[in-house]
């Protein structure tokens, strides 16, 4: 009987020490395993693809901003902070990051399309966000609004609608104020400044687009050229002219 205690301690005995042995075997191997996968050398990030339709941005910009600081391995790159890093380019709306196995990183890039300059020193893109680029690279012939910092969306709503009904007859807006009290002025194409008001606007337009043969006639008498058209009236308009260019 006592013989089979000591046999039965034993076993028990025995049976803790390989289970001991075994827990820190998996411990050993997490621990190793974990430094391979942490490790850029074990597990690099190798090969970087930058796609989108990239026209202000070279796809080497991204390159750099992305690996500007260390990018870790194919496990620990964080890929929200890669993302934010690219972001930051002056050009770049939104991007979009994902690993692929076994060592590339895919980045997909969508840039700004500006629409308009907006007060001067910045853009406007197709969503109506204002953003911070060099302007000198955007195309010339965008129109320049100008409003509130608070009225962006509001201002080129308002060139819109204006823009729609002018160049139906042929005018084409190169640039559009909207005032704190949400008073508009348009400077057409040919340089003619139009005052609108706040009241009113389409109404107005119409009345100018009535009246302008008439006031190029005089215009042409008179060996002027139109300088301002004010519509803030009920009816009419005041024309302010400045003296013809000559040629020379």
């Amino acid at each position: 009987m006592a013989a089979e205690q000591r046999l039965r301690s034993v076993n028990f005995w025995s049976g803790v020490v390989v289970l001991c042995l075994t827990i820190a075997g998996a411990l050993v191997g997490i621990y190793q395993l974990n430094e391979v996968l942490t490790d850029e050398q074990q597990v690099p990030l190798a090969e970087l693809s930058v796609q989108g339709e990239l026209h202000y941005t070279a796809s080497e910009e991204v390159r750099q901003a992305l690996t500007a600081e260390p990018l870790g391995s194919f496990f620990t790159a964080d890929v929200d902070d890669l993302r934010r890093r690219v972001e930051q380019l002056p050009w770049v709306q939104k991007v979009s990051i994902r690993k692929v196995w076994p060592d590339k990183l895919s980045v997909y890039v969508t840039e700004h399309k500006p629409v308009a300059m907006w007060n001067g020193d910045r853009l406007i893109n197709q969503h109506q966000e204002v953003f911070r680029a060099d302007i000198t690279r955007a195309d010339s012939s965008l129109p320049q609004l100008f409003g509130p910092e608070n009225a962006v969306k509001e201002t080129w709503k308002e060139f819109n609608r204006v823009q729609q009904m002018l160049e139906v007859n042929g005018f084409q807006i190169r640039a559009l104020r909207l005032t704190e009290r949400f008073a508009v002025n348009v400077v057409l194409a040919q340089g003619i400044e139009i005052k609108l008001g706040r009241e009113a606007t389409l109404e107005r337009i119409k009345r100018f687009i009535d009246v302008f043969p008439s006031i190029v006639e005089h215009e042409k008498s008179k060996n002027n050229e139109i300088d301002t058209v004010d519509l803030r009236y009920d009816t009419g308009a005041a024309v302010a002219w400045r003296e013809a260019k000559s040629e020379s």
